[in-house]
């Protein structure tokens, strides 16, 4: 009866996952081979990669020569420290991409956080998509779904560990970017960056409130505010869940929920469903579930945190993004399944979605900077806990982990060790100009845990994907464009109103900008409304190239592009035609401002950057590298993120397979 039941429910879990989108020959090459395998999984060596998004050479060496890192310290006297060239663009799903392939973005194609639809030239993500079912019987306001729809992950290429696989050698990858979901594979593998939350954004946080507040939205994620009224010491409220694919129309999905607030004391009660909890004001919940029912009998559940902001004078309760139940997916982020439920047996329910840093919600002074912390550390140690935890089961093969914090932490917090940027605060910097410093000391810990559990016969890498500089200054590329007379509006249309390219007169426009680094033309044959012939391609890609590294911010004085990259120059590989035409390599202070990537065009060529998120990685990669660390000599004078998975592969002796460009770094 029990094991009825049990298949009964994983027979349901799996119809859900269906309607929210749900051994070769051992080749050895004894030159490169540093220890031979053993036998069927079970390796004379073990490798231990250690991914910290986001750390920077420059900030790494000086904190070491500090002595604020000693783990880092001791690697590299023990092998090798140097930068690491990152992608091009130096963007984390694009690198991360051409270290998972060992090849650059030709062989992957992936190319940018967002790619654009040549046949509505708007803005996609670039990572995976959601192909819903075609087939749908309906029943008066109800659809019964007939055929079944699916996330595919778009990254192209093979992943290392399914090479790994073919030779048998397990690896266990923990949150590596640019896999969600993830691909085929029997060993062990959890989705990071790119997972979403519940609802298929990035992350979006709810924020109850009886004080006016508004929210910049954000493409893929973001917040929202709901006005409520404190009514006889209680709030009424509701909290948005997915939409449901059951109702015709496909509506959101919602819980109700009631706070009861103590009428002296700043505590209240929080009660939904059938669950009740008290929290203080300024007080942190622990994870929450929440289930969000469909039909009779049809539900998913998810996640949350909540935090009481405030009591009095104004109500404030911050809920965060709903992530992914781990005991029970509704949308698949590891392989086996079984092994998100493994980790929330052992460890509770964990931050699933993809960035769990709520940097909206920072941005938005929806949380101040100590509470954004806060949320972030209980990242990092839920990390810590789980690193350990892998480590002491690791015997063979090969172990990926990765952290999150070292990226999101500078995203936000660069303002404060720069004087010179336009969102610097000396009350801030004071309380959290040390911020970084100590981000980059609790990954130093991670390694000596590492390091702790290494034995002769492992190999420690430390990588991250690239570096990060001041971000202060915003360039409008579509703004350019127009200027130049490279772009077109139709007349009348005032151009600081248009978004999505809304008003933009195709038949006589000859490029657009779409997502961080890149810029298309308007190519005929490829474009639905192309007007540029390909025999007029190569001389007018290289024009508007020669003119963008021409440009120079009257301000500063400082070119604003450091190299306008052909994409026909530097990618090579079966999906290069898939590239944006030129990638723009800023040089250090710039990136793309926040409006031109969604085809917006405002007034100013140029604007400062007075938000929040004031470091980033958008430049050359020549101007951000990443960092290598290792416990063995690396040899590669320009070591590069695809030189190291082929240097991995070098360690187990395995010939480095003809479609990976990378060079064994060891």
């Amino acid at each position: 009866m029990l094991k009825e039941k049990k298949d009964e429910a994983l027979d349901r879990r799996e119809f859900l996952k269906l309607l929210l989108g749900t051994s070769a020959g051992l080749i050895l090459s004894p030159g490169q081979a540093v220890l031979r395998t053993k036998g069927t999984r079970d390796t004379g060596i073990k490798v231990i990669v250690l991914g910290f998004d986001g750390m920077d050479p420059v900030i790494t060496r000086a904190l070491m020569d500090q002595g604020q890192l000693p783990a880092f310290r001791a690697l590299a006297s023990a092998g090798s420290f140097q930068p690491l060239g990152s992608s091009i663009p130096p963007q984390s799903p694009v690198a991360w991409a051409n270290f998972i392939t060992g090849t650059n973005p030709g062989g992957h194609a992936i190319f940018d956080f967002v790619h654009r639809n040549p046949e509505n030239y708007l803005p996609v993500f670039s990572a995976s998509e959601s192909i819903p079912g075609r087939r749908n019987l309906k029943l008066g306001r109800l659809l019964l779904p007939l055929s079944s729809g699916k996330i595919r992950n778009l990254r192209k290429g093979r992943a290392f560990w399914q090479i790994l696989e073919d030779y048998d050698i397990p690896a266990t990858i923990f949150k590596i970017p640019s896999n969600y979901p993830p691909v085929k594979t029997k060993q062990k593998t959890l989705s990071g960056m790119g997972t979403p939350d519940l609802k298929g954004y990035y992350g979006l946080f709810n924020y109850y409130t009886n004080e006016y507040k508004a929210i910049t939205e954000e493409y893929g994620g973001g917040g929202r505010v709901h006005d409520v009224y404190v009514i006889g010491n209680r709030v009424e409220a509701r909290i948005p869940g997915p939409n449901n694919p059951f109702r015709v129309g496909h509506p959101e999905t919602y819980v109700d929920f009631k706070v009861f607030i103590d009428p002296v004391n700043p505590v209240a009660k929080i009660v939904y469903q059938n669950q009740e909890f008290i929290l203080r004001e300024k007080e942190w919940s622990s994870w929450k579930k929440i289930t969000f029912e469909f039909i009779p009998g049809q539900s998913v559940t998810g996640i949350c945190l909540f935090y009481l902001k405030e009591i009095r004078p104004k109500f404030k309760l911050y809920v965060s993004p709903i992530n992914i139940d781990p005991e029970k997916p509704a949308l698949p982020i590891s392989t086996p399944e079984s092994y998100a439920e493994e980790l929330a047996e052992k460890f509770g329910p964990f931050f699933t979605k993809g960035l769990p840093a709520d940097t909206a919600a920072l941005e938005n002074d929806v949380l101040d900077e100590k509470e954004f912390l806060y949320q972030d550390e209980l990242v990092y140690q839920e990390s810590m806990a789980m690193l350990e935890h892998e480590l002491s089961r690791f015997r063979s093969g090969l172990l990926f982990f990765y952290f999150s914090n070292t990226d999101q932490r500078q995203h936000m917090f660069f303002r404060l060790i720069d004087r010179h940027h336009p969102a610097y605060e000396e009350r801030l910097a004071t309380e959290f100009g040390q911020v970084i410093a100590s981000t980059y000391q609790q990954m130093d810990r991670a390694l000596q845990l590492a390091m702790d559990k290494a034995d002769k016969n492992t190999v420690i890498i430390v990588m991250s994907d690239h570096g990060f500089n001041p971000f202060r200054r915003g360039f409008n590329l579509n703004t350019w464009l127009l200027q130049n007379g490279y772009h077109c509006l139709e007349p009348g249309v005032k151009p600081e109103e248009v978004s999505l390219f809304q008003g933009t007169d195709w038949s006589r426009t000859r490029a657009y900008g779409v997502g961080l680094n890149a810029l298309y033309l308007n190519l005929k044959g490829r474009e639905k409304y192309g007007v540029v012939r390909p025999e007029e391609k190569e001389r007018l890609l290289r024009e508007i190239a020669y003119k963008l590294e021409q440009l120079v911010d009257p301000k500063t004085g400082q070119k604003v592009i450091l190299k306008a990259y052909l994409s026909q120059d530097v990618y090579h590989g079966p999906y290069q035609a898939e590239a944006p035409d030129i990638i723009l390599g800023f040089n250090r202070n710039y990136r793309i401002s926040w409006s031109s990537p969604l085809g917006s065009f405002p007034r100013e060529l140029l604007e400062d950057n007075h938000q929040k998120w004031s470091g980033d990685h958008m430049s050359a990669p020549e101007v951000i590298p990443g960092i290598l660390l290792a416990n063995r000599p690396v040899k590669l004078p320009d070591p590069k993120l695809e030189d190291v998975t082929a240097g991995i592969l070098s360690l187990f002796g395995i010939k480095i397979p003809p479609d990976i460009t990378g060079r064994n770094i060891f």
